[in-house]
Order: structure tokens, then C-alpha cells, then sequence
């Protein structure tokens, strides 16, 4: 009886600080599973991926290095049993002003080129995220190029 009061306890309490079971992920669970997508569209995705994806945490939520890690676990669990991506564009595209938006569409960016190459599959994730938080076809350029810039790349793909 008591474990089976412990069980249902564990499926109401929350999975930790930065998701919810059962409801809308948190912004930063969110915001991690999208950058975690961009990381998993590469094939052969690498630690330098994983770095990136950890930097773009720590910009934009401001979390030391444990809480990065451990929001970049949680991502990728979530991302792995995941069936679409509007469930994590939704409440950002909700909450989130169109500057914050675009700092999380340049941070992605960061980690589709972290490895120095974009592949097509990263590209395409890249444009339906785009889409789903409607960010405008300019701005979404304009962010793709600052990234690719930051990341020491030229004019090739």
C-alpha cells in the first residue's frame, strides 16, 4: 500500500525543476529538447555538438554547467519518445517575444555548425522549428548567417 501511494505521488510530483510529467514542458525543457533535435538531426552528432548545445543553455537561462548537463539528459530523453515538435514550439512561441525567439534560433544555428558542416536533415529541422515559432523567413536568415559567422564558416554549405 505505502509503495503504491509512493508511485502515485512520483506520477503527480513534478520529474524535476525544469520539466513537468504529464503537462506542457517547462521553457527550458523546451527550449533544450529543440536544441537537443538540432544536435540529434546530425548522424553522427559529437561532443563539440553536445558543448554547443550547452552554451546556448547557459545564454539563454543562465544555469551552471551541472544544470546544463543535467537539462541536456532530460532533453534527450524527452526528445527520444517524443512524436512531433509542437508540443515544445508551442509554449515558446506563446510566452517568448520574437527577439527571444530569434536568440534561440541563432543559438540552434550555433549547434547545427558546431561540427563545421550543416547537413541537409539539420537544415530541414532547422526550417520546421523555424516555421512552427513563425519566425520571419528575413530574420531567420539574418540569424543563420550571424551563426555561421561566429562559427569561423565562409559562403559554403
Amino acid at each position: 500500500m505505502f509503495k503504491s501511494l509512493m508511485d502515485l505521488f512520483d506520477t503527480l510530483a513534478p520529474d524535476d525543476a525544469f520539466g513537468r510529467r504529464g503537462g506542457a514542458p517547462s521553457l527550458p525543457l523546451a527550449a533544450a529538447v529543440l536544441l537537443v533535435e538540432v544536435m540529434r538531426a546530425d548522424i553522427d552528432f559529437s561532443g563539440v555538438e553536445r558543448a554547443a548545445v550547452r552554451r546556448a543553455l547557459h545564454a539563454l537561462f543562465g544555469i551552471d554547467d551541472d544544470e546544463a548537463d543535467a537539462l541536456t539528459a532530460q532533453a534527450e530523453r524527452t526528445a527520444r519518445t517524443a512524436s512531433d515538435l509542437f508540443a515544445f514550439t508551442s509554449p515558446i512561441d506563446e510566452r517568448w517575444d520574437m527577439p527571444s525567439k530569434l536568440r534561440l534560433i541563432e543559438l540552434m544555428w550555433g549547434v547545427a555548425y558546431a561540427d563545421g558542416k550543416l547537413g541537409d536533415i539539420e537544415r530541414h529541422t532547422m526550417w520546421r522549428i523555424a516555421d512552427l515559432l513563425h519566425i520571419p523567413q528575413g530574420a531567420y536568415v539574418h540569424a543563420r548567417l550571424r551563426a555561421k559567422a561566429s562559427a569561423g564558416l565562409g559562403d559554403e554549405d
